[in-house]
């Protein structure tokens, strides 16, 4: 099997990733306290994903691999953590406006992730999405190899919010470790779990 090829994503992309995202998300169990509305779920959730790949783009990084019928096989959404992380002026407005009535519960999940940030300098894997057809083939380790591959080089560690305990063991096989809060909760009672990889 050759190696995907991995390409920086295109400012005129981002709402396409969004779009990506929030597909390969669908399930999830942090999507449906968010947006407890099926029908608005996977609409409401593109927005929020695009605006914080938009972010990520200007703060970070987004890189994806293309999928040979068309759109994208994979995505990753990386925030640098190193430097100071602004909030764009506009955030808050456009959260407001996608959000709607689901603005509070946005707002926790908001929260909840400040709360329980890392002080160290780091990166973020913010999101990590694989079109469901393409998952299983190593695309999101494939992914992650490349930019570990880079910070590991300048010595830089790495954080993220895993979603289910599936995810825990995927990232565990990528050099993540639980960290100490490991499980944060909306106020549900839906887990993320904390994990740092150390260099």
């Amino acid at each position: 099997m050759t190696d995907p090829v991995i390409r920086p994503a295109r400012e005129d992309e981002l709402a396409a990733i969004g779009a990506l995202i929030s597909n390969s998300f669908d399930d999830l169990a942090a999507d449906a306290y968010l947006v407890p509305v099926p029908a608005d779920r996977e609409r409401v959730m593109a927005d929020f994903f695009t605006l914080e790949t938009e972010t990520a783009f200007k703060y970070g990084k987004v890189e994806v691999i293309d999928h040979p019928d068309g759109g994208y096989a994979a995505a990753a959404v990386w925030f640098d953590r190193v430097n100071e992380l602004p909030t764009p002026d506009d955030y808050m407005d456009r959260l407001a406006a996608l959000a709607g009535e689901h603005l509070e519960r946005f707002g926790a999940l908001g929260e909840l992730f400040e709360k329980n940030h890392p002080t160290e300098q780091h990166w973020h894997l913010q999101f990590l999405a694989v079109r469901p057809s393409e998952q299983g083939h190593g695309l999101g380790g494939a992914l992650m190899k490349r930019t570990h591959d880079e910070l590991d080089a300048a010595g830089v560690p790495a954080y993220l919010e895993a979603t289910n305990e599936n995810n825990v063991r995927l990232y565990r096989r990528y050099g993540y470790e639980p960290m100490d809060p490991f499980e944060i909760y909306l106020p549900d009672g839906t887990p993320f779990y904390r994990m740092w990889r150390a260099v």
